[in-house]
């Protein structure tokens, strides 16, 4: 398989980027899409030029690790799948394929391909987690929770905060993330005693982070690779009006 990248190449945030094309052949239709970037590579250094600079971990569609626009999608054209699950059979010989990186404020360009995330990590920071004391695991059963919280927080806690939410977005914005980390603890017992300071908080530190605003558009779904439902963000709205009215009832007593 012969192909036709468009990369973008940047040196850092500050300096101006452009694509550059790159001819590759002989593609095994079953490498994944991070293995042809891995021949590319190769291929640059033998020639004595400076491979591409892109993100990756696992490998196995878990750590969110390879986040790049892949011909104006990301991750590329298929549903519910990371990079580096992508494989070159869903190509064609002769294909031209236009590689990105991730657009948004919040994430400034490190090198090509790779951005910085650490916003995330911030927001999580924020009230992403409870505060309880360590040792030994409880029993299983020790605290009841309903099935369908139980699936529900599940389901928010399958986020592998890749950032494709917000590359989706066309306002860049970090509400389904924010909302499968707040509503993934807020489901659960363990996180009440947290509950409205960790969502306010956690909205709060997405809006520090300059991430665009909601405006349902629903790309956000589309492109996540786990298929976090935007209901979660009308959760986190309620939970978020709930938190805010409870403490200004404090306030006034």
């Amino acid at each position: 398989m012969d192909l036709t990248l468009h990369i973008w190449r940047q040196r850092q945030d500050a300096d101006e980027g452009g694509f550059v094309a790159y001819e590759v052949d002989d593609i095994n239709p079953d490498m994944s899409f991070l293995e042809m970037l891995d021949v590319l590579n190769e291929r640059l250094i033998e020639r004595g030029e400076e491979p591409v600079a892109f993100d990756h971990d696992c490998r196995e569609g878990i750590c969110g690790m390879c986040g790049m626009m892949i011909n104006g999608h990301a991750h590329g054209p298929l549903n519910r799948t990371t990079a580096c699950q992508l494989h070159m059979r869903h190509f064609s010989d002769g294909d031209e394929v236009w590689i990105e990186p991730w657009r948004a404020t919040a994430f400034p360009v490190i090198k090509d391909l790779v951005v910085d995330r650490n916003a995330f990590d911030r927001i999580v920071a924020a009230g992403g987690y409870i505060s309880t004391r360590t040792g030994a695991a409880p029993d299983a059963n020790a605290i009841p929770v309903p099935k369908e919280n139980a699936d529900l927080a599940f389901e928010a806690a399958e986020c592998i905060a890749c950032g494709a939410c917000v590359a989706a977005c066309p306002n860049a914005s970090a509400m389904l993330f924010t909302a499968a980390k707040v509503s993934h603890l807020n489901l659960l017992p363990q996180g009440q005693p947290e509950r409205d300071r960790r969502t306010v908080a956690m909205v709060a530190q997405m809006n520090a982070e300059h991430f665009g605003h909601c405006t349902n558009h629903g790309a956000c779904e589309n492109a996540c690779p786990k298929g976090i439902s935007l209901d979660f963000i009308a959760r986190l709205n309620r939970d978020l009006i709930k938190a805010r009215t409870r403490r200004q009832g404090q306030l006034i007593d």
